[in-house]
């Protein structure tokens, strides 16, 4: 929009200094819309968009904002309209571990489906570190299976702290609705124990440690290292197969089976996903290099991993800023 955008808004909303200057309000408000779209949406390139389509619309109606609430508050019931106009007749966003399908066995055949939608990492980047806590893969993977309008409700008052009345006036309907909305949210949301308010505090030294112990084990296919350091009861899930794995053993095995890569093979590069340790796995090639394999997601119980989600797909590296190829020499550092 730009420079040409500016001028017209100015003109526009001369009365209003934070409408007037259309690039530093979508400078000061780009990465908290940015994390609600993704809530909402459960795609990282939708919410990209959405978040496009809400500062649009702002500009084309800033002449009709009359200061009645918050310029923030006004995007946000913008951003939501947007999302649930989005949302209309599309399918919702699992992750395998949400599909409701028996746990696999690693000796299963893998299915692979990639015709559904799944649910996508996002960068710790792309938002307001004030978001994190929200923004965690198993909440919005919850969020995923609540209608639209109840998922719209429990953000604006849980996430967002919005009142009942608030939400009514955002959503168009009343507050009775809302409330309803919100304890039916909370009940579907209870069943898997996850809140707004389900947080990990920031890693310490030996959960630090564990994940550099963690990358030299994959580093070294070392399958009895890495089944130590997860949670007995681990679960393991990566889109877009539709198997799902639970128990160190049987994730230890899968590895030892299905994972193509042997020793040095497999260098992981670190990075933070959905407010989680997250590793950008490559694997070699046969000239040497290595390329993307998958991205995996760390949820941690403690100094255990207590469930993985690996994304399948070179795409999520170019999103994390994560090279696309490594050289054959590579190594990674912490392994010396």
């Amino acid at each position: 929009m730009g420079t040409m955008v500016t001028g017209q808004l100015t003109d526009l909303t001369a009365g209003n200094d934070e409408l007037a200057d259309f690039d530093a309000l979508t400078g000061r408000y780009q990465r908290e819309l940015m994390a609600h779209c993704y809530r909402m949406s459960g795609s990282v390139h939708e919410a990209e968009d959405l978040v496009q389509e809400t500062f649009l619309r702002a500009w084309k109606a800033s002449a009709s904002f009359q200061g009645r609430s918050s310029v923030r508050t006004w995007l946000y019931k913008i951003a939501t309209n947007v999302c649930l106009t989005n949302l209309e007749g599309r399918p919702r966003r699992p992750l395998p571990t949400g599909l409701g399908t028996a746990d696999s066995l690693a000796g299963d055949a893998l299915e692979q489906d990639a015709e559904i939608p799944w649910l996508e990492p996002i960068p710790d980047t792309a938002v307001e570190v004030a978001e994190r806590d929200t923004i965690r893969l198993a909440f919005v993977a919850a969020l995923q299976h609540l209608p639209a309008r109840q998922r719209a409700v429990l953000i604006l008052r849980d996430v967002l702290r919005w009142s009942a009345a608030e939400t009514a006036t955002a959503l168009d309907t009343t507050t009775a609705a809302v409330n309803s909305a919100l304890q039916r949210a909370h009940a579907q949301m209870a069943e898997r124990g996850l809140t707004p308010d389900t947080v990990e505090q920031e890693l310490d030294e030996g959960q630090q440690r564990m994940l550099d112990a963690y990358l030299e084990a994959f580093w070294a296919k070392d399958v009895d290292r890495i089944v130590q350091l997860l949670q007995y009861d681990a679960t393991w899930d990566m889109p877009p197969f539709l198997n799902h794995y639970r128990g160190a053993e049987n994730i230890g095995e899968l590895i030892s089976t299905k994972c193509p890569g042997g020793v040095h093979d497999m260098p992981m590069l670190r990075t933070v996903a959905n407010g989680q340790p997250a590793f950008g796995l490559y694997m070699r090639q046969p000239d040497g290099h290595f390329e993307p394999f998958h991205m995996q997601v760390l949820d941690l119980d403690g100094t255990k991993v207590r469930h993985v989600t690996a994304f399948f797909g070179a795409e999520h590296f170019a999103r994390f800023g994560l090279p696309d190829r490594l050289p054959a020499d590579y190594r990674p550092a912490s392994t010396g």
